[in-house]
């Protein structure tokens, strides 16, 4: 199925702006629609256009690379291949997957100084940046990513278009919203978490209206990405790292633990594979900070951090992987409303994921509260000269104290607070509690 995605509009405003004065780059984790956003975009926006997946190319295709000084024969050649024809500012060449042939990237510069097309190239940065050594990166590339559905767009493709408006007006009015339209709102938003956000789980979904079928759906993803990080990383290091974020995010620690996934390794000797992990998009990464001020990016520990998945829907099925489906007591606690404390770190991953779509930096602190005990900050965001503190709960909860103590410490860097929870909105003294549906509107 073709879904509706935000990115379209971004793209959009490239098309009108730039009039082929850049090419735009799409970069974002496998099977999170790419290929298919690209095509649909150039079907509607252009009178033809000319798509190469570099990923099964012809030899002839590719050959045409290895000689840009004649761009007249390239075209000529290109349109007599593919059997399709260009147009003069009327056209769009797509370079999918274009991290297999690294000359037709390098050869953007030539085919923008040109401009006789417009161009657009997709790739995964798990391979782009395994295959960037030997060429040169194009300055006139202007690069846009694609997450996940966030749940917008989730919203959109189960045909519920209203909603996302209804929740933006409804978190802007700051009042509960009772009791029938908050249960309503946290049961599609737990069907959100299961299905997750990438196309192939909620077109499975929408398709069998079978938990088990998209179970399948997202257990065939995590297998490309098995794949890829062994390309990325022979000795398995990378899918080790990943495929242990759930337990690491169960174990309330304040860090990831590298040492407990992988014998005698430290945050520092994996930095390598943690930064290409990131570049990955499938993971989404929240920093220790060590000076809670406004420019957070400059206090930021790299050697401490938390590791989240970039879909959460994936989450689900990657904590409970090595079980049938049947055993995965997320989606049976999720789909009854009884998900136990114990299984919070679900909700921690959403509201990362949320946030990160949103486009903030992810941020986390820690101090002291006595000589055994720590207070934590889930996530510090900034805004304007502020900082916004967030505690996420997954439950009802009787006080907020890491909050209270921020709060208190930093007072004077702090703007709005927020306790993201299960429950319906309320308003304690400066404490905003909100759903954790508004996550991705603080």
């Amino acid at each position: 199925m073709i879904f509706k995605r935000k990115l379209y509009n971004e793209m959009l405003l490239w098309k009108n702006t730039k009039k082929g004065k850049t090419a735009l780059l799409i970069k974002g984790a496998r099977r999170v629609g790419k290929s298919t956003l690209v095509e649909q975009f150039a079907k509607n926006e252009y009178k033809s256009y000319i798509l190469i997946d570099f990923s099964e190319s012809s030899k002839k295709i590719n050959a045409l690379f290895d000689d840009m000084s004649d761009l007249d024969f390239f075209f000529i050649s290109l349109q007599n291949i593919t059997g399709d024809t260009l147009y003069k500012r009327e056209s769009v060449i797509i370079f999918d997957e274009v991290q297999f042939n690294p000359r037709a990237r390098q050869a953007i510069k030539h085919l923008v100084k040109d401009g006789r097309y417009d161009y657009i190239e997709t790739g995964s940065l798990l391979s782009i940046r395994k295959n960037v050594q030997n060429i040169l990166i194009p300055s006139e590339e202007q690069n846009l990513t694609l997450h996940p559905m966030d749940l917008d767009e989730f919203y959109w493709a189960v045909g519920k278009d209203n909603v996302p408006e209804q929740q933006r007006q409804a978190f802007e009015m700051k009042r509960p919203m009772g009791d029938a339209v908050h249960r309503k709102w946290m049961r599609e938003l737990r069907l959100y978490m299961l299905v997750g956000g990438m196309p192939q789980a909620v077109d499975a979904y929408l398709n069998y209206n079978d938990m088990r079928e998209v179970d399948d759906a997202k257990r065939a993803i995590l297998d490309l990405y098995d794949n890829d990080f062994m390309k990325l990383d022979a000795s398995g290091r990378a899918s080790k790292l990943f495929a242990a974020i759930p337990s690491q995010l169960n174990s309330n620690a304040s860090r990831y633990q590298v040492g407990s996934v992988l014998e005698n390794q430290t945050a520092a000797r994996v930095a390598d594979i943690v930064s290409e992990l990131q570049d990955s998009k499938a993971v989404v990464m929240a920093y220790h900070v060590n000076d809670p001020s406004v420019g957070m990016g400059m206090f930021q520990d790299y050697s401490r951090y938390k590791m989240f998945m970039a879909d959460t829907g994936l989450f689900v099925t990657l904590a409970f992987r090595n079980k049938v489906y049947a055993d995965n007591v997320i989606y049976q606690k999720l789909l009854s409303d009884k998900l136990e404390a114990n299984l919070g770190y679900v909700y921690e991953n959403l509201v990362a994921q949320m946030l990160h779509t949103t486009g903030n930096e992810l941020f986390y602190y820690t101090f002291p509260a006595d000589h055994n005990h720590n207070y934590e900050l889930d996530f510090l965001l900034s805004r304007g000269n502020k900082v916004v503190p967030i505690e996420v709960k997954s439950s009802g909860y009787k006080s907020h104290k890491s909050l209270d103590a921020f709060c208190e410490k930093f007072s004077h860097n702090v703007g709005s607070r927020y306790i993201i929870y299960t429950k319906d909105y309320r308003k304690e003294d400066d404490v905003e509690c909100v759903p954790v549906y508004f996550a991705g509107l603080v």
